[in-house]
């Protein structure tokens, strides 16, 4: 995943109100239409799109496994939190004590791999805050509290669930006998609904606890430790073909040793999936990349058994000993490689294997003895080292394939759509003969419909792609609309991307560390963003083979790039001098060498900036895009000069230009990534998408001359004297995109169309020689582009209606900002 950033406004557009209403929209004004004709030829045959076309990709950021779809209603049930974990955490965090306790880490715990425990006087008592506001109970509803506990001399726990007004159940109290650990339950009835629950435990005499738990009754399809029914329920609405798990960075970040005394309790680590199986209390715990604590009582047998219950296809991920994420590092452990290959063979064991297998017994034992049916396993996640990956990732391919060899390797290309690292992974893959690459993108609203073509072009000999991660960087209906535009291309190309998933699924609104995100939640309600019903409104109404279609374009308006100029930093103090602007005609629109004042630049963004020893300087290492801009935003044509030195930080330096505003913009990043690279961003409404990138980084205290060169569309950059690289922005973002497909089992053809634009789309739609019933089922999308949903209210929603006028050539007029699936049966 790389930065994002996301601009969410409310709004609802007038033809979303017609469409609620139940009317079929009447066609606009001339003014207000755009005439397009699509043309459709069902007696072709286009590309199969397989079963598992759309999925979704689990990861457990923004606290969508623990406090999310992990059931659980304690936090820090284990008191395992940590300042590894995050700096503000003490093993004590979301409790609060009454009396006399304290955390131990000795030979009392209740076992080797769960570490700390709480040590309760007498007469004291523990009460815990839950998730966001506190415990969520709902009237009626049974709650099943468990604890680990153990007395020397005997002990009764009193047990309660109480908020500001007062008990929410009655009390229960639970005899500790005297002696080791043993696990005591209770259960509660709701007696009314609260969002600010307290579970409190109040021990009469000395006493050590462990596991302290509270667990709905009413989980999805399976309890006890099961899952929040509403967010599972998301899960399945969308039928989805596959479920990724479990990252992402989780996956290839911090240590690659196991939970064990030998590596020293290592919590810094990767996702290892031996860690998160048997017993919940004795599972490992971790430090989420994402910087929280990960009690993986959501481990891989919940994860398979989710994917079975929604009909998923699961697609496991397992470091492959290459690190990323920022942190960018071959481990060189011959051992602890074979190590990781053994337990990825375990892996597919334990969800093939029979019963009589050492990991499919234990699988079995867990309550499964039927296999999953593991077919894909991924290994690694968006390795910025190439090379080292791929050599890696051959030994885990060749071992997997030896053993299991119906079982698909996948390999991936790196973190970003394009640049150096992307086209070598590429070439070491095609090399290699992969079976499959997954590619990850976050990239501006602009850039999804500009790039609806990519995989046109893509070697139909050559590997597969799997699109594991993408998102436009925000959760208004623009963006869906963008995401939507190019998943008619994903479809149109359904012979090479087999695989396709929106990331991340999940989010709870009190834990955010990414956005957009496809679920936004909180510990009472869940709702759906735009962008999820875009990708149930395709992934329920798939088809089974592409029709080939045609359809004409939108006329371009694009002029020359035009703009003011801009500094910035990110995580970095930089200093900049002489900075000059001439236009083509070698005219001079801005000169400034700060010898003076400030006063022609304009700060928009974080940071400090000030003039020392006449340089303008941004001094704060912490703050990210620090933006000051000059000139006039009609400039164009024009060469920007200017002298950049990074001081200190992180990453190098930032300049910009094509400037219209603070969320629309180009800039230069050199030395940025954590100075790993450098690339030509281009910023649209705030989302940002790569245009050109190259491995690179700057040298602190080093003077560097940039020129920026200008002219049209086209963009040549000098670093020192020499060219650095150009490129010609002209590619047009078409807001009209169409994919027809058609279903086998019904005969339908559904004609999907997207209209990601102000205007209404009349449309002349031409279907050959089928023979069609005049009515169609239309499902409709639509909205003001702005718009976005939220607990309180929902402005993008389907809206589903009939209409009558099909025949082998007929009119539709598709209303502005909308996707519309149309079902037209063939007799």
């Amino acid at each position: 995943m790389s930065r994002s950033t996301t601009r969410l406004r409310l709004g609802l557009g007038a033809s979303a109100f017609l469409l609620a209403a139940g009317l079929v929209p009447a066609p606009a004004q001339a003014a207000d239409t755009t005439d397009y004709t699509l043309t459709v030829d069902p007696a072709a045959k286009g590309a199969k799109i397989d079963d598992t076309m759309y999925g979704v990709f689990f990861e457990d950021i923004n606290r969508a496994a623990d406090g999310g779809l992990y059931a659980e209603l304690v936090q820090n049930r284990s008191f395992e939190y940590a300042a590894v974990d995050n700096r503000s955490y003490t093993p004590l965090t979301s409790w609060t004590v009454d009396g006399s306790a304290q955390v131990l880490d000795d030979a009392g715990r209740l076992n080797e791999r769960n570490r700390s425990y709480l040590s309760l006087g007498a007469g004291s008592s523990v009460t815990n805050s839950g998730y966001n506001t506190g415990v969520r109970v709902e009237q009626g509803e049974k709650y099943d509290f468990s604890v680990w506990a153990r007395a020397e001399s005997g002990s009764t726990l009193t047990v309660s669930l109480q908020d500001a007004g007062g008990a929410l159940a009655a009390a229960h109290r639970v005899a500790v006998r005297a002696g080791g650990w043993a696990r005591y339950r209770a259960t509660f009835t709701a007696a009314r609904t609260s969002s600010a629950g307290r579970l409190t435990v109040a021990s009469s005499g000395a006493a050590a606890l462990d596991m302290v738990s509270l667990f709905p009754r009413d989980t999805y399809k399976h309890e006890p430790n099961g899952l929040r029914k509403d967010l599972a329920e998301k899960i399945a609405a969308l039928k989805p073909g596959f479920v990724r798990f479990p990252g992402g960075c989780l996956v290839n970040t911090g240590s690659m040793q196991d939970y064990s005394q030998a590596s020293g309790w290592q919590r810094a680590r990767s996702y290892q999936w031996k860690d998160t199986v048997g017993p919940v209390e004795q599972r490992a715990v971790n430090s989420n990349f994402w910087g929280y604590n990960q009690s993986y009582g959501l481990g891989y047998y919940e994860y398979f058994r989710l994917a079975e219950d929604v009909g998923a296809m699961p697609l496991p991920v397992v470091p492959a000993l290459v690190t990323g994420c920022g942190q960018n590092r071959a481990v060189v452990d011959d051992a602890l490689l074979k190590r990781h290959v053994q337990d990825t063979l375990d892996l597919i064991e334990f969800a093939n294997g029979p019963v009589t297998s050492t990991w499919g017994g234990i699988r079995a034992r867990m309550g499964h003895p039927r296999p999953f049916r593991l077919t894909h396993i991924e290994v690694g996640n968006e390795e910025n080292l190439p090379v080292e990956f791929l050599a890696r990732f051959k030994e885990f391919r060749a071992a997997v394939e030896a053993k299991y060899p119906d079982v698909t390797v996948i390999s991936n290309s790196g973190p970003d759509d394009s640049g150096s690292t992307f086209d070598t992974a590429w070439q070491l893959n095609r090399d290699a003969k992969v079976d499959m690459v997954d590619e990850h993108y976050y990239n501006s609203p602009q850039w999804f419909l500009q790039n609806n073509d990519r995989y046109d072009s893509y070697d139909r000999g050559g590997p597969k792609v799997f699109l594991g991660e993408y998102a436009s960087q925000g959760n208004a209906f623009k963006n869906g609309l963008a995401e939507a535009a190019y998943m008619t291309g994903l479809e149109r190309n359904a012979d090479v991307v087999k695989l396709a998933s929106y990331a991340p699924l999940f989010a709870n609104e009190d834990y955010v560390q990414w956005r957009p995100d496809l679920v936004w939640f909180n510990n009472h309600a869940s709702w759906n963003s735009a962008n999820y019903e875009v990708q149930k409104l395709f992934m329920t109404n798939v088809g089974d083979r592409v029709i080939p279609s045609t359809a004409t374009g939108t006329p371009s308006l694009q002029g020359p790039i035009a703009g003011a100029v801009g500094l910035s930093t990110w995580a970095t103090s930089a200093a900049y001098d002489d900075v000059r602007v001439t236009g083509a005609d070698g005219t001079t629109l801005l000169s400034d060498d700060f010898s003076g004042d400030t006063a022609k630049w304009t700060h928009t963004g974080g940071g400090s900036w000030s003039l020392q020893d006449g340089q303008y300087v941004q001094s704060d290492t912490a703050a990210e895009n620090t933006m000051v801009s000059a000139g006039d935003p009609a400039w164009h044509d024009y060469d920007l000069r200017v002298k950049a030195t990074k001081k200190s930080g992180k990453e190098g330096f930032l300049v910009a230009f094509g400037v219209k505003d603070t969320g629309d913009y180009y800039w230069w990043n050199l030395g940025g990534w954590n100075n790993t690279q450098s690339a030509v961003e281009q910023a649209v409404d705030g989302g940002k998408s790569t245009l050109i990138s190259k491995a690179g980084s700057v040298e602190t205290g080093r003077a560097y001359d940039v020129h920026v060169k200008v002219r049209g569309r086209q963009v040549t950059l000098y670093l020192d004297g020499r060219e650095w690289g150009s490129f010609t922005d002209d590619k047009p973002a078409e807001p009209f995109r169409q994919v027809v497909t058609r279903d086998e089992k019904t005969g339908d053809l559904i004609v999907k169309v997207v209209n990601a634009q102000s205007a209404d789309a009349r449309t002349a739609i031409s279907l050959g020689r089928a023979k069609v019933a005049s009515r169609a089922r239309v499902t409709t999308l639509a909205a003001a582009p702005d718009a976005v949903n939220s607990e309180t209210a929902t402005a993008v929603a389907p809206v589903t209606s009939t209409f009558t006028g099909v025949a082998r050539t007929f009119t539709y007029t598709f209303p502005a900002n909308s996707v519309t699936f149309l079902r037209i049966r063939q007799k």
